[in-house]
């Protein structure tokens, strides 16, 4: 049973080095190291089944201390477990995050197209250029209303506020 249990004791601690290399691997060989480590982890999982079929084979006076000894092992492998699942939740939200930031900037610049495709129907339509441009103007203006707007509310309820304290 010692050699077993060394053994699986010392790729525990490996395994708690290469949680290290989680952080500075790159994007293309991360999978690869998070393969790794899972692998691993599974072996020790099987190394712990046969460490624990052999501590009831232990003597009755020595079955103690092994058993205690597999069993923090045991949790050591399922703190390296769960860690290492927490560092792949994160890299999935931290992906995902990426994805729907390109999302909104593609849709930004799909707005601004959708725009001139308007415009472009409006002049099929038969609208003069000179209504065209008024309608531009009218959208401009209409941002500086809105800006103006909101300036005004903020100023107003600054001044509530000073007033009622």
């Amino acid at each position: 049973m010692e050699p077993l249990y060394q053994q699986t004791h010392k790729q525990v601690h490996e395994i708690q080095s290469h949680m290290g290399r989680l952080e500075t691997a790159d994007k293309q060989s991360l999978h690869l190291v998070e393969n790794e480590i899972q692998a691993r982890i599974d072996q020790i999982f099987n190394h712990l089944e046969r460490l624990e079929i052999l501590c009831s084979k232990e003597p009755t006076n020595k079955r103690q201390n092994a058993k205690l000894r597999v069993d923090q092992l045991k949790y050591d492998v399922q703190h390296l477990q769960s860690a290492l699942r927490n560092f792949q939740h994160k890299r999935y939200a931290r992906e995902q995050q990426e994805r729907q930031r390109e999302e909104l900037l593609a849709r930004t610049f799909t707005a601004n197209g959708t725009q001139k495709k308007i415009l472009d129907i409006a002049n099929m339509l038969g609208l003069s250029n000179t209504v065209m441009r008024l309608i531009e103007k009218r959208a401009f203006q209409d941002k500086y209303f809105m800006v103006g707007g909101m300036l005004l509310t903020c100023v107003i309820m600054f001044l509530v506020v000073q007033y009622l304290t």
